[in-house]
């Protein structure tokens, strides 16, 4: 059984920065797509960005490009979200997902309902 924990939420100015962790035990598949999603009060989770665990490809939400950045240490078996340039609607719930996968074809942060494992979430809050 797969089990994931975050950490690193907080609070923070807007135009701040901060890196998310999530630990991970339990794989018992030779690849998984990794992902960080959000949910904002209110709002439906949404995903943030995703990585192919096989040759560390990324994809990332068109609201995040160019300031969040996903990111994977195997030895440690912990996935990263660097944010910076943090926004007040980035102010949300941040869940960290794993979901078996032999290729990355399907591997996206878009695909929110192929994610079978999930972690329990950190608050990171963003004032302006």
């Amino acid at each position: 059984q797969v089990q994931l924990v975050e950490s690193g939420g907080g609070s923070v100015q807007a135009g701040g920065s901060l890196r998310l962790s999530c630990a991970a035990s339990g794989y018992t598949y030779s690849s998984y797509c990794l992902g960080w999603f959000r949910q904002a009060p209110g709002k439906e989770r949404e995903g943030v960005a995703a990585i192919y665990s096989r040759g560390g490809t990324t994809y990332y939400a068109d609201s995040v490009k160019g300031r969040f950045t996903i990111s994977q240490d195997n030895a440690k078996n912990t996935l990263y979200l660097q944010m910076s340039s943090l926004k007040p609607e980035d102010t949300a719930m941040y869940y960290c997902a794993a979901d078996p996968a032999p290729t990355r074809r399907n591997c996206s942060p878009s695909r929110l309902t192929d994610f079978t494992y999930w972690g329990q979430g950190t608050q990171v809050t963003v004032s302006s």
